[in-house]
């Protein structure tokens, strides 16, 4: 393993942390304060959480010489992204009791929520817990939910493609046993007895680790954007195996040029035997020459353009005893979800929810929550999440199909997910304000009436029916992924931001910073003005990223 020169301390705590216990127990004990110790904020991430404060209330709080109002973001591992009703109704009450009441949808296929004070962790988790859900490494500097391409009606074989995302998942859990120790008040080991982590150690990762796994021609996953990405590669009714692509990650920092974003280098195809081994390996290697002393620097698309591709290669080759066959060809034609009805192989049912941002909620009189609710106590669909923020009712027999069907007209939620245009349903949004610490602008909350004023915009020009990908992050950090969809705008300040155009509509391109602090006046007037030469300069059915990225306004 690399020595590190200067350790950082976030290094360090991880490395004293006792197997991520820190001080964690104290803390929670601690009655005079909603916050936690800083170090033990660090650590509450590995088991799934964040620490937050409501920002919309800061200098309200301040005046009052009075603490930031803190609570706490739980989110869930659900590798690709599936539980029964069962579990969906233990969530609904849960936000009810505990959290804001939102069940928030994330673009990592999983569901958290927000506003949970201190004194309610414990109740939270527990409840999760007797329902076998957990929020173990749903957040940290470990492997995070491992995502997979969503929709049953995708492939005969998605079966056994999905099962990879929990065999993965389980094989690169931290082996602590903090997480039950410190929740759900399992007896304390004694150092003797803690098991080993021979993948973790006691240094765990450099920084997070996302993988994904996508069957062509379905790319619902934005599989490039991940450190890998596993592409199922399926001849004749078999699944082979997977070519694997290594080193994706969207976060940067402004004004630091060190950072970028990376769309992942495809290393080989693995057979499907040899998969588990090979994604374990390629883990190991980030985790022992990963770039240790800058944050800023550590994700594995870093570490691999320092080492060079072939050196990475080669060294997981080493480490597993497997070397990498030539790339078997795929093809990729469709990002978005398929809304509505769709029938799978076997003849069962899936319906895909459009769900805006991915808020689960009872408001503006559209009773989502509620609907949800309802169709889950019927017992006779399965809830799938996408990459995209939705959610599939899905495994729905033939027989179940229509009374599943009058529960979301009843609600109103057929028509929604029908009339939605298609530049709204192919928009994705960060939480950003008023929780997460790192926006600099409005995301999730401003997102939808931007697109208010943009869909008369594309009507004008005829491009109403157009599925151009929108995507807003409050921040850099590329949470909602906006540096690989065909309009991206990330946040500089409150209320404007950097517009991004000409990623292509499959997910294999970036794009590029076209403007930058534009205000929501500058942002229309430049989009009235592309869409304008789009509709008349368009080659056939060329996307809007192709057309912006051709014409060459783009430097």
């Amino acid at each position: 393993m690399a020595e590190s020169k200067k350790e950082t301390q976030a290094e360090k705590v991880k490395r004293v942390s006792r197997g991520l216990r820190g001080t964690l127990a104290d803390s929670l004990k601690d009655e005079h304060t909603g916050s936690l110790r800083s170090d033990d904020q660090l650590l509450l991430k590995f088991h799934g959480m964040y620490q937050q404060d409501d920002r919309d209330r800061r200098d309200e709080r301040a005046l009052k010489k009075l603490e930031r109002l803190y609570s706490f973001m739980i989110r869930l591992r659900i590798p690709g992204g599936m539980i029964g009703p069962v579990h969906w109704e233990a969530l609904h009450n849960v936000a009810g009791e505990n959290s804001t009441g939102t069940i928030k949808i994330t673009t990592r296929q999983t569901v958290q929520l927000h506003g949970i004070l201190k004194s309610k962790i414990k109740p939270t988790i527990k409840a999760f817990d007797s329902v076998f859900l957990d929020s173990i490494a749903a957040c940290g500097d470990v492997n995070r939910n491992v995502t997979c391409t969503s929709n049953p009606a995708a492939s005969p074989l998605h079966k056994e493609v999905f099962g990879y995302a929990g065999e993965i998942s389980r094989s690169l859990l931290p082996k602590t046993r903090a997480y039950y120790e410190i929740w759900l008040d399992e007896n304390l080991l004694a150092e003797k007895e803690e098991p080993e982590d021979p993948l973790y150690k006691d240094v765990y990762l450099p920084r997070k680790f996302k993988i994904a796994i996508a069957i062509p021609p379905y790319n619902d996953v934005d599989l490039f954007t991940n450190d890998i990405g596993l592409i199922a590669i399926i001849e004749n009714g078999q699944l082979l195996g997977f070519n694997v692509s290594v080193g994706g990650g969207l976060g940067t920092t402004h004004g630091n040029p060190d950072t970028y974003p990376r769309v992942g280098t495809v290393f080989g195809f693995i057979p499907k035997k040899d998969i588990l081994k090979v994604v374990y390996e390629i883990v190991t290697v980030q985790r022992d020459f990963g770039n240790r002393e800058d944050r800023k620097l550590s994700r594995l698309k870093y570490t691999l353009d320092r080492l060079g591709v072939e050196f990475y290669k080669r060294e997981v080759e080493k480490r597993a005893g497997i070397s990498f066959e030539p790339t078997k060809d795929f093809q990729f034609t469709q990002r978005s979800d398929d809304f509505g009805w769709k029938q799978d192989a076997a003849g069962n049912w899936h319906y895909t929810v459009f769900v805006e941002n991915g808020r689960v909620c009872d408001e503006h009189g559209y009773n989502l929550k509620t609907a949800l609710l309802e169709v889950s106590k019927t017992r006779r669909a399965t809830f799938r999440f996408t990459c995209n923020q939705n959610l599939i009712l899905s495994d729905i027999f033939p027989k179940d199909k229509d009374l599943i069907e009058s529960i979301l007209v009843k609600f109103g939620v057929h028509r929604k997910t029908a009339e939605v245009s298609p530049i709204r349903k192919n928009s994705i949004a960060c939480v950003a304000l008023n929780t997460c610490s790192l926006a600099l602008a409005e995301a999730q909350r401003y997102l939808p009436s931007l697109i208010d004023k943009i869909e008369p915009i594309l009507s004008k020009h005829g491009l109403s029916d157009e599925p151009i990908s929108i995507r807003m992050t409050g921040c850099p950090n590329g949470c909602a992924r906006p540096y690989i969809s065909e309009i991206g705008l990330v946040g500089t300040s409150y209320g404007k931001y950097n517009l991004h155009l000409g990623a292509d509509a499959e997910g294999y391109r970036l794009n590029q910073k076209y403007k930058e602090d534009l205000d929501e006046t500058s942002i229309l007037q430049e989009l009235d003005g592309l869409f304008g030469k789009f509709s008349k300069e368009r080659n056939g059915k060329e996307s809007f990223g192709d057309f912006v990225n051709r014409i060459g306004i783009l430097k």
